[in-house]
């Protein structure tokens, strides 16, 4: 392999273990309950579910947890978001990518025993300014859902 095919490996494993981080900074913020750390990484980026509305910006995701799971008194959720079956095609020329990904959050508080309360799948756009990759778009859809009355607020 020459230097450039080299080169090119190994820009696309960084970028790609780059997105991967961020997929997952995604859960690990959101299970501790730092609700600022999300929305930092969707501050030039929206976010939807389902056929809703988009969240658009970091504030406005920051917002929409913020009212709309319930923070135990722990300071988190008391949640687990395991993603799994990832894939990730990269454009490196453009500086863009896109992914998707199952989503299993498991629960369990003091009242309730651990439980899967939510299944669906992430649809991500990403777009690299620099050298820095970023989230451009999420879209979660959801396939299942189980009892979330200690993690959501009613409406």
């Amino acid at each position: 392999m020459s230097n450039v095919e080299n080169d090119d490996v190994n820009g696309v494993a960084s970028a790609s273990r780059s997105i991967e981080d961020l997929i997952y900074s995604y859960s690990r913020f959101v299970d501790a309950g730092d609700f600022g750390g999300v929305g930092a990484l969707f501050e030039e980026a929206t976010f939807a579910i389902g056929r809703g509305d988009p969240f658009i910006g970091g504030e406005a995701v920051k917002g929409m947890l913020e009212n709309s799971l319930i923070l135990h008194a722990d300071g988190t959720p008391r949640t687990m978001h395991l993603v799994t079956n990832l894939s990730i095609e990269i454009d490196a020329a453009a500086g863009t990518a896109t992914s998707s990904s199952y989503v299993t959050v498991m629960q369990a508080t003091p009242d309730i025993p651990l439980q899967t309360i939510l299944v669906g799948r992430y649809f991500d756009e990403f777009l690299r300014r620099d050298s820095l990759w970023m989230f451009k778009r999420r879209q979660l859809k959801i396939d299942l859902v189980g009892d979330v009355s200690h993690h959501r607020r009613a409406s």
